[in-house]
């Protein structure tokens, strides 16, 4: 850790105050005082979600000749969830207090405690499961017949289009099909900002592989997925690889390992799973839609039920343990020192002085190149002094700054400025690009 910086031990309450204050996050509904578990993101949290799901998509999609890409409705046939196994058993243990009628997960001992404390000797009732999946309902009749619910996962879509997958195009055993798509859990409680919500979007994974070969695969997805993080800039101290035992893993699943990042509000928990499902998906499927979802391997003449290996994680809780393990602090100034293919504001260009036209219209042109040819938001800015407008992009994680002052009318050169060393460094304007490439 650089010594001139200091991770701030509020960390999370900073965040929350940063993300609003500079439009990453807002509370849904606010100005309606609010609805639990639901937060819109802001310009800069829209631009730094599209580039984790880009990273991700990249990583997982455009950089392989195994996986593919699907786009699945968000409503599926209510069989689906029969099959699948959440119709009776995706539930949480769910205990009422029964003086206020507040609702608390009954492994949430921390809740509990906290409102027993608050209240003179809660009554509670008995434990009973609590199915977490929103209700709707498809047409205009609100009937058993029309019921369905909002997808709690993106997978269960891609196990219904396995067939038409192998069917359409040229994949063989072992491939996968990736989603980004929302989900949505009706969370008993929620909490931590965007660690537990009711709507969320995921990136998913399922890789399908022949039976007996899983264990291989499982071992590789589990070193491909943190590998992702850390080159994304997460600390490796941050960051660590857990086995689940199997008491404490879903019933589809014959091993699962989580990526547990050191979260400020409870220390190593989850931030993605890595899943053996096993065939249990697929053929699960067979059984309640009569459809043979099995797959015949041409090259070893052999028909067979594939396993999958499921790397999943949620758009919003990889957000926000970027944003997290990027945030240092010093007496001067707030960074968010996040890599530069995740930052929104990729380059950020100041006239040195707002009220000197020659500076703003070079400026403006260097501004309008960039934008042209740089994969990433370009910021102009001619606000306030020179230091501000550093620090402000600073504090939004912008990694350079481009100053043009009158040095730049008589030599065509520009300052650049770096976020995290905050060095400058003069260059040619017609170089500029070529520079920033090396650099992002």
């Amino acid at each position: 850790m650089n010594a001139n910086l200091k991770v701030a031990s509020n960390a999370m309450d900073k965040i929350v105050a940063l993300c609003k204050r500079r439009g990453f996050i807002y509370p849904g509904s606010e100005i309606y005082g609010g609805l639990n578990g639901m937060w819109d993101l802001g310009p800069l949290g829209t631009l730094l979600a599209n580039n984790i799901k880009n990273e991700w998509w990249k990583s997982i999609v455009f950089s392989r000749d195994d996986v593919v890409g699907l786009d699945s409705s968000i409503l599926y046939h209510a069989k689906v969830w029969k099959a699948s196994g959440h119709i009776a058993s995706f539930t949480d243990p769910l205990i009422e207090c029964k003086i206020c009628h507040e609702r608390f997960r009954v492994d949430h001992k921390k809740d509990i405690s906290e409102h027993e404390n608050m209240h003179d000797k809660p009554k509670w009732t008995e434990i009973k499961p609590f199915n977490l999946m929103f209700k709707t309902y498809v047409g205009p009749i609100d009937d058993e017949e029309n019921k369905t619910y909002l997808r709690p996962e993106t997978a269960q879509g891609i196990f219904i289009n396995f067939q038409n997958v192998v069917n359409s195009t040229r994949v063989k055993i072992p491939f996968g099909i990736a989603q980004i798509g929302k989900g949505f859990r009706n969370e008993i409680t929620t909490g931590n900002f965007l660690f537990r919500v009711r709507e969320f979007e995921m990136m998913e994974l399922e890789y399908f592989v022949k039976p007996g070969t899983d264990d291989k695969w499982y071992e590789y997805w589990r070193d491909e997925r943190i590998n992702w993080y850390i080159n994304l800039g997460i600390k490796k101290n941050n960051i660590k690889l857990v086995d689940i035992p199997k008491k404490d893993i879903a019933h589809y699943a014959r091993k699962a390992t989580e990526v547990w990042y050191n979260w400020p509000f409870m220390g190593f928990g989850e931030l993605e799973g890595i899943v053996n499902r096993s065939d249990y998906d697929l053929v699960q499927h067979s059984k309640f839609s009569g459809k043979d979802l099995s797959y015949q391997d041409e090259e070893l003449n052999e028909k067979y039920t594939p396993y999958v290996i499921e790397p999943s994680v949620g758009v919003g809780r990889a957000l926000l343990a970027f944003l997290l393990d990027s945030y240092y602090e010093d007496e001067k100034r707030v960074v968010l020192k996040l890599h530069p293919k995740l930052a929104p504001i990729k380059v950020a260009v100041f006239p040195l002085l707002a009220n000197k036209l020659p500076l703003v219209n070079l400026s403006k042109d260097i501004y309008y190149n960039l934008k042209e040819q740089i994969s990433g938001m370009v910021a102009f800015d001619d606000r306030g002094n020179i230091g501000k407008r550093y620090y402000f992009q600073d504090e939004i994680g912008t990694p350079f700054c481009i100053t043009v002052d009158f040095q730049s009318l008589e030599d065509k050169t520009v300052t650049v400025r770096d976020r995290d060393s905050m060095k400058q460094e003069r260059v040619k304007a017609d170089k500029i690009f070529d520079y920033l490439v090396r650099k992002l």
